[in-house]
């Protein structure tokens, strides 16, 4: 049987499609599977030894269509589940099985705080579209792969006094209620046991350098040097991974990392917190706000003007075990 699995974006979505990808490649005798994203997160998975085959398109799927149709699919599994993933079912006319995005009850959950969502993980719903085959969660979490190029040589980017170990802060986030603010970065740097690799990308720099200038010996400022794949070997060598609810938490999931994640404007509610972490994993949250949370995404500013979701996070709470 060959299957193509779709997901366009974006880190942390991809990341949690890894159990399906090598759940139904390793479960189904001779299953051919392809997989179809966005060409600038091909590298999150060019990698995966369970992959037969890696479709990408720049912006639009036109672009790519006749390719998927020469294929000639058995079977599409949606993990996406959106316009853009209902046309390109359409143009390949192949039997398709899409995962529940659960819209509707997160749409009660933000608009109002009607919490009818199932206590259920969105890598176990995405599993619920290959069940047909009788394809089971074997347990064992996500997947990361890098090739060796991208594993970082920790003595030659580091200073000496990080090389008896360092925890990884997450500075970036796709939102700003998503972000960590920077007054509760620097607790975390005051709090830590052991010094800090500071991660995100270039928009973080400005965040991250007045870190590093309060905290010169005890933070290496890595926002925007390393590629995601780089990003992730600094994380699977951290001790402890601190991060908001970000691309880069899924991928500590996968290295099986003791993660302390801390959300703003989401809740793990939505099914999407750490996916088997380490043992010592910790999530912190401001519980019983009224306003949280106010979007299943986020937003660039905080719609009420006063951030408690982050501000009021009590990092006193944080614990390295």
């Amino acid at each position: 049987m060959k299957f193509l699995i779709v997901r366009f974006s974006s880190i942390g979505d991809i990341v949690l499609t890894t159990p399906v990808i090598r759940c139904l490649k390793k479960q189904l005798n001779e299953a051919e599977v392809h997989y179809i994203t966005k060409q600038k997160f091909l590298n999150l998975i060019e990698h995966n030894p369970y992959l037969d085959k890696i479709h990408t398109f720049q912006d639009s799927l036109n672009e790519i269509i006749t390719e998927l149709r020469a294929e000639q699919y058995d079977y599409i599994i949606d993990l996406h589940h959106n316009l853009r993933s209902l046309k390109l079912k359409w143009a390949l006319k192949t039997k398709s099985y899409s995962f529940n995005k659960l819209n509707w009850e997160k749409f009660l959950k933000v608009k109002l705080k009607k919490d009818v969502l199932p206590s259920v993980h969105i890598v176990d719903r995405y599993l619920d579209t290959v069940i047909t085959w009788n394809v089971k969660n074997d347990g064992k979490g996500l997947d990361y792969f890098i090739s060796s190029k991208d594993e970082v040589n920790l003595s030659e980017v580091l200073p000496p006094q990080f090389l008896n170990g360092y925890h990884a802060l997450v500075v970036g986030g796709s939102y700003y209620t998503k972000k960590i603010p920077l007054q509760k970065l620097k607790e975390i740097c005051q709090k830590s046991p052991l010094p800090l690799v500071l991660l995100g990308g270039k928009e973080d720099n400005v965040v991250a350098n007045e870190l590093h200038q309060i905290f010169k010996e005890t933070t290496f400022n890595a926002c925007g040097i390393f590629s995601i794949n780089q990003s992730a070997s600094l994380v699977r060598q951290a001790h402890y991974v601190i991060t908001s609810d970000t691309g880069l938490m899924h991928i500590a999931a996968a290295y099986k990392k003791n993660i302390i994640s801390i959300w703003g404007n989401t809740v793990p509610e939505f099914g999407m917190s750490a996916y088997f972490p380490g043992h010592q994993s910790q999530i912190l949250e401001v519980k019983n706000l009224q306003c949280r949370p106010c979007s299943k995404l986020g937003y660039n500013q905080c719609p009420k003007k006063h951030f408690k979701c982050m501000n009021e996070i009590d990092i006193s709470n944080l614990r390295f075990e």
